[in-house]
């Protein structure tokens, strides 16, 4: 049934790209559209054109073929959306909008257009800007504790792929933005302190390993590091 389905939708996919128009696009037009649109908090649409064609960057593909429908509305197979380059009439400000099936009724402001500047805070993170990425993930929880984007564990692997690089400040940083995020959580603690023991500082390493035994008294590792350190 799966593969039924998966075939229907290629073979429409394909369809709807043989018809894709072709279209003159003004200076004025690839000007005003052109740029980022923020999908999501922490994820962006990346709007282009090569040889007054329309591309747009997203999820790490970066030369994604629109099937253009006319000179402002376009399908997206990746999505599988029809968007909309529109204009808030009163506040002037452009976004990408959700174009229903039906195509009927007023236009929806979905996608906000942001400044060329504009970085999400994984943009920030992958910078190693940690306290602007710090900022914009705590906004992320305050909207939504449960958000993917803010998951401990894929932090805590992040920071344990620099350990084992032996980038130290790299790794503490991001345990950082963890501890921050996840301050009852005692493992967060735990790794920090294991950065900040790899790094050579012994009295931060105690401070933090302190701090996750008092968490959790069964961690075993705080526990054993506290003892030493105390001999």
């Amino acid at each position: 049934m799966r593969v039924r389905v998966f075939l229907i939708a290629a073979f429409l996919i394909n369809i709807l790209l043989s018809c894709s128009k072709h279209i003159d696009y003004t200076p004025e037009h690839i000007n005003q559209t052109s740029g980022r649109y923020l999908y999501n908090e922490n994820d962006i649409i990346e709007v282009f054109y090569e040889k007054d064609k329309l591309y747009l960057k997203w999820r790490g593909a970066e030369m994604i073929k629109p099937v253009v429908l006319d000179e402002n509305t376009f399908f997206i197979a990746d999505m599988y959306k029809k968007l909309r380059f529109v204009q808030n009439p009163e506040t002037k400000v452009r976004y990408l909008s959700i174009v229903p099936e039906d195509d009927k009724g007023a236009p929806t402001y979905d996608y906000l257009k942001v400044s060329d500047s504009f970085k999400t805070p994984s943009m920030h993170l992958k910078l190693k800007e940690y306290d602007r990425a710090l900022v914009g993930f705590l906004e992320i929880q305050k909207q939504d504790s449960t958000s993917v984007y803010i998951n401990e564990s894929d932090f805590n692997r992040m920071g344990y792929d620099f350990l084992r690089d032996q980038k130290y400040a790299d790794a503490i940083e991001v345990f950082k933005i963890n501890v921050a995020l996840y301050p009852k959580s005692d493992n967060v603690y735990d790794s920090l302190g294991e950065a900040y023991l790899r790094s050579g500082d012994s009295l931060q390493a105690f401070t933090n390993y302190t701090k996750a035994y008092e968490l959790n008294s069964g961690n075993a590792r705080a526990k054993g590091y506290i003892k030493a350190y105390k001999n």
